[in-house]
């Protein structure tokens, strides 16, 4: 049986979440890679990039792998009925349940992170308490058959983790190399921890409406929770 993969696709995600495991997935041997959205219509990323899903929720087959990735447009996902009951159906008879960066937010709110430990993008990372789970500041973060990635860029380093855990390390090591995936970064300011303080309070700053949003989402998502 060819294992089976899926990445869910919705407008306005940040491409790279997707993209960056969907380029070590696809190196998988006897693996289907699957986009899956509510249509076959393109879906359009954040940044404009034109995305074509290759199934829908109702024809998507039976997947080991469920991947959600983050981005601005997962907001409206913390409350889509729909999107949570495919996350959810297809999260029961999966082998691994999986996020990169925000996308942990909409397994929250699926109800899948009670009891978990998790991790997201750092400055929505504080938000998977309000679904009963633990909130862990790294890369990479297994709990179990859920395995979480931080923000954007932590999804290669997320899904040559699942390689390894799937494939062995050996196997995820070739991956490693033949994508050559050696990040060296010209500058060192890629978390909060390193990053000048007036640089991390400028990026707050700058997303303060779209994390407002998502604030009062999770509030309604994990109220609905609290209620079933």
């Amino acid at each position: 049986m060819r294992f089976q993969i899926g990445l869910l696709l919705f407008p306005n995600l940040t491409q790279l979440d997707m993209t960056g495991p969907y380029e070590v997935f696809t190196k998988f041997p006897e693996a289907d890679v699957h986009l899956i959205w509510k249509t076959l219509e393109p879906v359009k990323a954040g940044g404009g990039m034109r995305i074509l899903p290759t199934t829908t929720f109702a024809e998507c087959p039976e997947l080991d792998l469920i991947c959600v990735p983050g981005g601005a447009g997962m907001n409206p996902l913390l409350n889509d009925e729909e999107t949570l009951d495919f996350v959810r159906r297809q999260a029961a008879g999966a082998r691994y349940v999986t996020s990169v960066c925000t996308g942990s937010l909409v397994l929250g709110a699926a109800g899948l992170l009670q009891g978990k430990r998790a991790t997201s993008h750092w400055m929505s990372l504080p938000m998977l308490a309000a679904f009963g789970c633990e909130p862990v500041a790294e890369r990479v973060v297994v709990d179990g058959n859920v395995i979480t990635g931080g923000g954007v860029t932590a999804g290669i380093d997320f899904a040559l983790t699942v390689a390894g855990e799937l494939l062995g390390a050996e196997a995820a090591r070739k991956i490693q190399l033949g994508m050559e995936y050696d990040p060296r970064p010209p500058f060192d300011a890629g978390s909060p921890e390193r990053a000048d303080p007036a640089m991390v309070a400028a990026v707050r700053d700058g997303a303060a409406a779209r994390q407002t949003e998502r604030e009062e989402a999770v509030e309604e998502a994990a109220d609905r929770i609290g209620g079933d």
